[in-house]
């Protein structure tokens, strides 16, 4: 895998065009470690998902798994650590697919925040074709996708564009692939201009369970609200967007002062 960091985005590269960026041990520890590690250095405000090779992610390594019957555990086990690390990662992760994605990598690109492909792209949950289900990936999958066409695609196993994907939620967005790079490049600019500590908190929001009572779950969040406005980033936030200045967390990816401890 290849990891790069610049101006406070850290690129995670899928490496391993031999296997189709299969999920192998050895691809899985390394995704793992790369995470770990934007996630530790304060200078990375965003982390993307990309892949080298016309495939994004071939789902499980398949020849690894059939080496690995005897022992009676398969490595697709350790898919799980990573969707996990992946959607409670505390920054924004995107994932940039430019090519075919299937089984595992599908559970990947939903697991991350924000996803964009190429139209050209193609999916396809083909577990059932090869006598197994969509079991793991379906932690972060199904929230994404519209049931009916969950059920469609989990059973037959069809394959489906990029266009498709985006319209049954799978993807953020789908654009030609001459321009992905570009759509990719305005939702980092976007992301970095978020504070840290508020990118992490709206994540937590985004994955709050359905509330039971609407009162209390508003009045809980009134409170959440509070600490943020009194918070340092956030006393920083109102005074930047008052005096028409960068916030401080912004003037830092230029080399300017860092934003204030809270």
């Amino acid at each position: 895998m290849r990891v790069a960091t610049a101006r406070g985005v850290t690129t995670l590269t899928l490496d391993s065009p031999h296997n189709r960026n299969a999920l192998s041990t050895p691809l899985m520890t390394e995704l793992l470690a790369g995470l770990a590690a934007a996630v530790a250095d304060d200078a990375v405000r965003a982390v993307v998902l990309d892949h080298t090779g016309p495939v994004f992610c071939s789902g499980a390594d398949l020849k690894e798994t059939a080496a690995a019957y005897a022992s009676g555990t398969v490595p697709a086990g350790m898919l799980g650590d990573v969707l996990v690390a992946v959607r409670e990662c505390p920054k924004p992760v995107l994932a940039k697919v430019a090519g075919p994605a299937r089984a595992g990598g599908l559970g990947l690109i939903a697991a991350a925040d924000l996803a964009v492909c190429a139209q050209e792209a193609t999916f396809a949950f083909t577990e059932v074709r090869i006598g197994v289900i969509p079991a793991v990936i379906s932690a972060t999958v199904l929230p994404r996708l519209h049931p009916r066409a969950a059920a469609e695609l989990y059973l037959t196993g069809d394959t489906f564009d990029g266009r498709r994907a985006a319209e049954i939620g799978l993807v953020t967005a789908a654009v030609p692939l001459a321009g992905l790079d570009e759509a990719v490049a305005g939702y980092c600019a976007s992301l970095v201009k978020g504070a840290p500590k508020a990118l992490a908190g709206t994540k937590e929001l985004l994955r709050r369970p359905a509330a039971t009572d609407l009162r209390a779950e508003i009045a809980e969040l009134a409170e959440l609200s509070t600490g943020y406005f009194l918070s340092a980033e956030g006393r920083e936030g109102v005074a930047a967007f008052r005096e028409k200045r960068p916030a401080r967390w912004v003037a830092a990816l230029d080399g300017g002062p860092a934003e204030s401890a809270s």
